[in-house]
């Protein structure tokens, strides 16, 4: 096997011959030189279209279709006509005319001997030349410095340095490479003969006679014959270093499985190669892992690292150790997990590596946000302090380091732990500008992913949900190809809660429907598809009223366990198991659960927000009981969390609540008071339940003001009859509001209100068709749930 040349290295130099011999006509200089550079230099000169589909693997295809097939510069060559113009000729044409003139092994010297003069003399050269009586080069020359003239440079010391029989494998291979042209270049030429892919077969035929195919045989065996065309490749070891190392970094910066066609074309490259370097064990590690293949990828990771350390040592042992970390956790093995990441750290310490340690103790603190319970006792027992001081450490280290993405994260990081702990919102924005600033000062666009989604949360924290959507959209239509596909599937995630969340329940399907799917090859992408996908059918079935489907879901997402999820989605099944239950009337059970939740996120010093949506739910589940008054001290401190940390939506919750105790109190007035002032504010949040239930509060205040008002005067019954007319515009703007939800028992409840309503105004026929519609919808509810 060739260490540098393979026959599609050979087809290159045929090209970058006939460019320096301006053959290549001026419209196809930009493809053609866009082509070269793309296979040396592993960059695309063309500018692709905004909104052209990302095409992730289409980089590592390329490289392999060039080592596997010649059609690659037949599809780049054959559409420009050749620059001498002729009838007919195209620049394909002269393109094999290069690769089957190189007609024996002896062919192939001199082709490789003549590669020099393409490149540019020295002065010294010039001069010797001229000393000569020969004339100055005139075609274009290439710098041996240039990337051009480095990949010609090379490729003829490596010929140089070839042992005989690795000429002779990539004379066979680069013959078999050039065979599928052959039956067009024969109709081109009619004089090609069946033997004329060697010259020196042709010239021995009449002295050989019958022997010739005999020797044929013997010289190249069967590789001829049609039929064993594609069973071997020829290819370098330099090829399938390229080739892995283009997969694993698509691995590394998309997250997603390598496609199935592209791997099983880079099996059949290596199943005849002698070489196999231990980074193919590290790329079958990747693949596994990201397959859900945990046990087969233990052994490639164990595979990988046996074998680079026979030849660098321990230099490599704290990666070893940080991979088999993240595999634990994923696998669910946390504590194993926990310590042999904190093996890698004192590792990476001894041997004084800077890059591990920091991504070590970055993982450390991101997977002690996710289960503090396993870390807690990490910060009082060891030296890696707690969490604000970690980020501190990594924000200097990885600047000194010059590791910006790790810095990036940092800062992000920190953002999301002011937000978290209810600090100030300023605070969090500067982290994110400074992480924002050093993302476009670097050109991290990988990074563009987590600082858009940091953005998102801040604009939902603060009520601004039209912002939300506007962030999420723009990272799908700009910048999703350039980031990783999870940040790709928890962006569109996001903006399906959202269409969700405003009624749109088949806007969102379509939403997480239409993401590719073959990104979700990967185990834990699938399992967040699925889950999020089966969030949205609970919390639709909730709405609907359909019970026993909404139970079928909740029994599988309950039976996984907390551990196969992420904490964000946990809080959201145990907030819609809360809302089964408070629905199904056990109130008891919703009311053990929301206790052991509040304890649990106190415990683990978890995100404010999530502990103000725990006490909501309690004050809800007390109006539930028909005791609302004992839900008063909960709401307003409720409120005065959500204040404090700006937490908008919950804000407007939370004064709802308060104002639906003043309804039970009697205090109409100052709770239509209350909704008046944060109903505008509450609509640009668009959560359209919410919404809904403050109008419905609201209708309820102007009700219990129309009970208020005394005598049989004029006056009073005009006041009445306007409190009683708004109060039916806010019954019909609550109605509206829950059937864009789709909620079946509060439409039921406000067509009651409405019907009880129209009989106190005296409007009996719009009170006979509202309990009508009532009864209709409370017949089919009944039915759903059998």
């Amino acid at each position: 096997m060739s260490r540098y040349l393979a026959p599609a290295r050979i087809g290159l130099l045929a090209l970058i011959e006939l460019y320096t011999e301006e053959a290549v006509p001026t419209d196809a200089i930009v493809p053609v030189v866009n082509f070269l550079a793309s296979h040396l230099l592993d960059c695309d000169l063309t500018i692709s279209s905004p909104t052209a589909p990302p095409d992730r693997w289409a980089k590592a295809e390329s490289a392999i279709r060039l080592v596997l097939s010649i059609r690659d510069f037949e599809q780049v060559l054959g559409p420009f006509l050749a620059a001498d113009r002729l009838p007919g000729r195209r620049l394909w044409d002269r393109f094999l005319e290069k690769l089957w003139h190189i007609d024996s092994l002896h062919g192939l010297q001199e082709f490789i001997d003549r590669l020099p003069n393409m490149l540019a003399k020295t002065k010294e050269e010039l001069r010797r030349r001229a000393a000569a009586g020969k004339k100055p080069p005139t075609s274009v020359l290439l710098s041996p410095t240039a990337p051009f003239g480095a990949f010609v440079k090379r490729s003829c010391l490596e010929f140089s340095r070839m042992q005989f029989n690795h000429s002779a494998e990539l004379w066979q291979g680069f013959v078999k490479y050039r065979q599928p042209t052959a039956g067009y270049w024969r109709r081109r030429n009619p004089q090609h003969g069946r033997l004329s892919f060697d010259s020196v077969l042709v010239n021995g035929e009449e002295e050989w006679g019958r022997s010739t195919d005999a020797l044929a045989v013997v010289a190249y065996g069967n590789m001829l014959l049609m039929g064993d065309l594609d069973e071997t490749v020829t290819v370098s070891t330099d090829d399938i270093e390229s080739l892995l190392e283009i997969q694993v970094e698509q691995l590394h910066r998309y997250g997603n499985r390598i496609p199935a066609g592209l791997r099983d074309q880079f099996r059949h490259i290596l199943k005849d190669s002698h070489f196999i370097p231990s980074l193919a064990h590290y790329l079958n590690y990747s693949d596994t892992w990201r397959s859900g293949d945990y046990p087969t990828a233990f052994d490639h990771l164990h595979r990988y690292f046996d074998y680079t350390m026979q030849n660098r040592g321990r230099l490599f042992y704290q990666y070893a150790l940080m991979n088999l970390a993240i595999l634990q956790s994923d696998f669910g093995c946390h504590k194993e997990a926990v310590t042999t990441m904190l093996e890698s750290v004192s590792t990476a310490r001894e041997n004084r590596d800077t890059t591990c340690l920091n991504f070590a103790l970055h993982w450390l603190f991101h997977f002690g946000r996710a289960h503090p319970k396993l870390v807690r006792e990490l910060e009082s027992s060891s030296m890696l302090g707690t969490g604000k001081e970690t980020l501190m450490f990594l924000q200097l280290r990885a600047k000194e380091s010059g590791m910006w993405v790790l810095w990036s994260s940092a800062l992000m990081a920190e953002a999301k732990l002011v937000m978290s702990n209810g600090d100030s919102v300023a605070t969090a924005l500067e982290h994110m500008v400074r992480s924002s600033q050093l993302n476009i000062e670097r050109n991290m666009k990988t990074m563009m992913g987590a600082q858009l989604s940091t953005i998102a949360t801040l604009w939902d924290r603060l009520g601004l949900a039209h912002m939300s959507t506007m962030t999420c959209e723009v990272f799908l239509r700009c910048h999703a190809r350039n980031s990783i596909f999870d940040d790709e599937l928890k962006m569109t995630c996001r903006l399906a809660g959202l269409l969700a969340g405003k009624g749109r329940y088949e806007e969102a399907f379509e939403k997480i429907e239409g993401i590719n799917r073959n990104s979700l090859d990967s185990v834990k992408a699938s399992q967040y598809w699925h889950l999020f996908r089966g969030l949205l059918k609970l919390r639709r079935d909730l709405h609907r009223g359909n019970l026993e489907a909404a139970d079928d879901l909740l029994s599988q997402l309950l039976q996984a366990g907390p551990e196969s999820f992420e904490p964000d989605m946990v809080f959201m099944i145990d907030s819609l198991h809360i809302e089964a239950l408070t629905r199904r009337g056990e109130f008891q059970a919703a009311f053990n659960k929301i206790d052991r939740l509040i304890s649990e996120l106190r415990e683990d010093n978890r995100d404010i927000s999530l502990r103000i949506r725990l006490l909501l739910n309690k004050v809800h589940l007390f109006d539930r009981i028909d005791r609302p008054e004992k839900g008063f001290t909960i709401a307003m401190r409720a409120a005065s969390m959500a204040w404090r940390a700006r937490l908008v939506p919950l804000l407007w919750q939370a004064i709802g609540a308060l104002a639906n105790i003043l309804n039970a109190l009697g205090e109409f007035a100052a709770a239509a008071q209350l909704l008046f002032a944060i109903l505008p504010r509450c609509l640009e949040t668009d959560s359209i339940f919410v919404v809904a239930t403050l109008y419905s509060l609201l209708a309820d205040a102007r009700m219990g003001q129309a009970g208020e008002v005394q005598g049989r005067s004029d006056a009073h019954t005009h006041e009445r009859t306007e409190f009683l007319t708004r109060a039916h515009e806010a019954l019909d703007a609550a109605l509206k509001h829950y059937s864009a939800v789709e909620d079946v028992e509060k439409q039921c409840e406000m067509l009651a209100k409405k019907a009880t309503l129209m009989r106190v105004m005296g409007d009996d026929v719009l009170a006979e068709d509202c309990a009508a519609k009532y009864l209709v919808m409370k017949r089919a509810a009944v039915g759903r749930n059998g």
